[in-house]
């Protein structure tokens, strides 16, 4: 049974006295009971979490004693004393970072080895491919009219990245490097992987013997061994394979073993979310009358992708730091042409400037991938939850 409220007031506040938090709350001359001032929120917090127990205690100091003796000299180094602007010898007597290389040698790291005088071509590539990233992550622009976007995107940075119309100097794809071929194999592979895992998730789930084998058996052989082992029979094995005479650009082959180790990961992360849907959505569906492409589509595969949304989106990023493994055949991804712009004696003593510049930058593209997938769970969350 429910306790009776006294219509009193002091009789109420009485009434709630083994209540800790309204414990010994005066009434006020007016009949008016005044609650207890809570304090101030983040004080409150820090009692609650980091001072609660003498561990958490001892563990809270310890971590500011080294946030103490770490973070100043660290900022100290990357920008109080640091060189931002000058000629190596300006570095050699400075006390911080010589980020006077990153304003020298940028154009090596962003670009690679693709000729100087036209390097103007991958900036605007990566620019329009960045830009149509972005604008396909707002959701307002998800229509057909994107994947005709796309298109002409990727046709005109084809045009760009290779020339050789409209009075573009032609420049061979082993002269690309840096910025443009992470993003291009990252994306690539990613567009390419997800489709590709989705079936083999299926498949692997299929009642034929012969398809379940085969997904089971790919996938297997994919995640037991290790990407480069996987670039390196792209590169140098699957070429014997092919009739004499026939090649495959090494930047296809790179994309080829990139896509398949990438799906392979993938297709176990779809196939968790789809053991995880209920038994009872498969029944409906059948009950339905449902074709079984029409009730994977429309019912299973939507609420298996939506519970998967962060071990997917964690790939993804595996996927774009994985493309730094590309440097096995030859190719000058960002982290590679970053360490050919430390081979330079002059500037050699200052190649941690160099990887702490490259590392932002995966970090910048990681890091909005990550808060992408935060906005996109909870856009699909919204009315699921109870």
């Amino acid at each position: 049974m429910s306790k009776e409220v006294p219509t009193n007031t002091t009789a109420w506040a009485a009434s709630y006295e083994e209540e800790p938090s309204q414990a010994s709350v005066p009434p006020q001359p007016n009949g008016v009971t005044a609650l207890k001032p809570l304090g101030w929120a983040p004080v409150n917090w820090a009692k609650a979490n980091l001072f609660d127990t003498p561990l958490n205690t001892g563990l809270t100091v310890l971590c500011l004693a080294i946030l103490w003796f770490s973070v100043p000299p660290m900022v100290n180094w990357l920008l109080l004393n640091a060189v931002w602007s000058g000629s190596s010898e300006a570095c050699r007597e400075a006390a911080g970072a010589c980020w006077s290389i990153i304003a020298v040698k940028h154009r090596l790291i962003f670009f690679g080895t693709y000729p100087y005088e036209e390097q103007w071509r991958p900036f605007l590539a990566c620019g329009l491919f960045v830009a149509m990233l972005g604008v396909s992550g707002v959701r307002a622009f998800w229509r057909p009219a994107l994947a005709v976007a796309w298109a002409l995107v990727l046709v005109g940075m084809g045009v760009l990245m290779w020339g050789g119309v409209l009075g573009l100097t032609y420049v061979a794809n082993d002269r690309w490097g840096g910025l443009p071929i992470t993003l291009m194999l990252s994306v690539f592979a990613i567009a390419l992987a997800f489709p590709l895992s989705i079936l083999l998730a299926l498949g692997r789930q299929s009642s034929l013997p012969a398809i379940r084998t085969f997904c089971i058996g790919f996938i297997e052989l994919m995640r037991g061994v290790p990407l480069v082992s996987v670039l390196f029979m792209a590169s140098v094995m699957f070429p014997l394979f092919l009739p004499e005479g026939v090649t495959v650009d090494k930047l296809l082959r790179a994309l080829a073993g990139l896509t398949l180790f990438t799906a392979a990961y993938l297709a176990e992360a779809v196939r968790g979310g789809l053991q995880a849907i209920p038994k009872g959505q498969y029944e409906a569906a059948d009950a339905l009358g449902l074709s079984y492409w029409q009730k994977t589509r429309l019912i299973v595969l939507p609420q298996a992708l939506r519970i998967v949304i962060p071990p997917i989106v964690n790939q993804f990023i595996s996927c774009f730091k994985d493309t730094s493994l590309v440097t096995i055949v030859g190719l000058y991804d960002l982290l590679t042409a970053a360490t050919v712009a430390t081979t330079d004696p002059e500037w050699r003593p200052y190649f941690a400037e160099v990887y702490v510049f490259a590392g932002m930058i995966f970090w910048l593209f990681c890091f909005s991938m990550s808060r992408y997938s935060q906005w996109l769970e909870r856009l699909a969350n919204r009315y699921t939850r109870r």
